[in-house]
């Protein structure tokens, strides 16, 4: 195809690197369509919700102060709990980012003595610190009096839902905490049908657990969300799939009624609720809903190829491209730190916003690694515009996300694997 000349006209990358890639494209077409079918389906959805719930232009008005009265905040909180599965939703910009979210959650609905427990193992970095573990931090829910405890993964890395069970027929949690994507670990991430056996087995320890799920990266890449299998709430943030790129931040939780008013109290004041907050800009809101299942199809292209190609490449990934997708995120194996920062650095250059800075491994308030993140995104660390990141320590593995459009995704990926030429990390006798 033409194009793919174009690409070594206008990008420095090697030819026969343009060449492994057309390859992993046409590897990967029935993983792709299946992709596409699941995103039909979404579409769908989406676009009957909308209708359903009648928006119109006027929910699009920004209002101020109180934000009493507000119409399009409330006919958009209630398409999130239409699409994701609950009776109520509590949709709002002042939620900082997803473990802001969670954290809103946690601390609305657990007391002094209550148990959390963690079912799929030890949370993700910035959400263990909340939790309390590791270094001492202020307001952490250890410091409230909150117990911790939680079932470690089975030996292919999967949820053990016998010791679940256990564990809450013996500590009767009051929340159990279900992380449906990876986070920095390398065990897979959960899909919906996991998910839902989870909550089953939870809920026939224990009726009055309350199963909450992190639902970050994974909204709108099968064709239900938590809520529609059993979970009571489903948290996650506007940044990441459900913004489809256009919410300039916020955070969503949806689930049930009572939990989210509960949740709604914490974020403002007891009495006052979900019943006001300013809300600008609603119309990126909901323009990004919208868009979000052709957002995440396309991420998920990204995702698919990417797999495909590094893994030519010789470095070990996971998903592998033909696995069923249960998040937007693709793990790439890279074994050495000085290619994790080539990867992220190369990209950086592929990006449309700060395509010339060069990104660093930093600590960073939540993590107890040196982190390295790139993605010259629109919009401050937006997850679902194509960004990749890890911490340094083995196995260097990167964690590629976003992507709003896939021919831009593809130039990204070419300058990744070029930066690792350049610097005498890949070689093309790995082909």
């Amino acid at each position: 195809m033409d194009w793919y000349k174009d690409i070594s006209r206008f990008f420095p990358v090697a030819p026969w690197l343009v060449e492994k890639l057309e390859e992993a494209e046409n590897n990967s077409r029935e993983a792709i369509a299946a992709v596409n079918a699941v995103s039909d389906r979404n579409h769908f959805k989406v676009l009957r919700a909308f209708q359903k719930h009648e928006v119109n232009e006027y929910h699009f008005q920004d209002s101020t102060g109180y934000g009493y009265g507000d119409l399009g905040r409330s006919t958009l909180e209630r398409l999130f709990a239409s699409i994701f599965g609950g009776n109520a939703a509590l949709v709002r910009p002042q939620i900082v980012s997803g473990t802001h979210a969670l954290t809103l959650a946690l601390s609305a609905l657990l007391r002094p003595g209550d148990t959390l427990l963690s079912a799929c193992g030890r949370p993700y970095d910035t959400l263990a610190t909340v939790i309390g573990l590791g270094p001492r931090v202020a307001g952490s829910l250890r410091e409230w009096g909150i117990k911790y405890a939680e079932v470690a993964l089975d030996t292919r890395g999967r949820p053990d839902l016998v010791k679940i069970g256990e564990a809450v027929t013996s500590l009767r949690p009051r929340l159990c905490l279900i992380q449906r994507s990876r986070g920095y670990s390398l065990r897979p991430s959960l899909g919906i049908e996991e998910i839902a056996r989870i909550v089953g087995t939870i809920k026939e320890a224990n009726r009055e657990s309350v199963c909450l799920v992190d639902n970050c990266y994974g909204e709108l890449v099968e064709d239900k969300e938590p809520g529609e299998v059993g979970a009571d709430l489903v948290v996650g943030s506007l940044i990441k799939n459900p913004g489809g790129g256009l919410a300039p931040g916020g955070g969503y939780i949806v689930g049930r009624e009572d939990l989210v008013e509960v949740v709604a109290a914490r974020l403002t004041a007891p009495g006052l609720g979900g019943e006001l907050g300013a809300f600008t800009e609603k119309r990126l809101y909901y323009q990004g809903l919208y868009l979000a299942p052709l957002v995440v199809r396309e991420a998920l292209t990204g995702a698919i190829v990417a797999a495909a190609f590094f893994r030519d490449l010789g470095f070990n990934v996971d998903p592998l491209p033909g696995e069923r997708r249960r998040d937007i995120v693709q793990c790439i194996i890279l074994e050495k730190k000085e290619a994790l920062l080539a990867f992220c650095q190369g990209l950086q250059r592929g990006s449309p916003v700060e395509a010339g800075t060069l990104p660093e491994p930093a600590l960073l308030p939540g993590y107890k690694d040196e982190v390295i993140m790139a993605g010259g995104t629109f919009i401050q660390g937006s997850s679902i515009e194509l960004s990749a990141d890890g911490p340094l320590r083995p196995p260097y593995a990167v964690f590629l996300q976003g992507g709003q459009a896939y021919p831009y995704t593809r130039i990204a990926l070419l300058m990744a694997a070029q930066e690792l030429i350049n610097r005498g990390l890949l070689q093309e006798k790995r082909r």
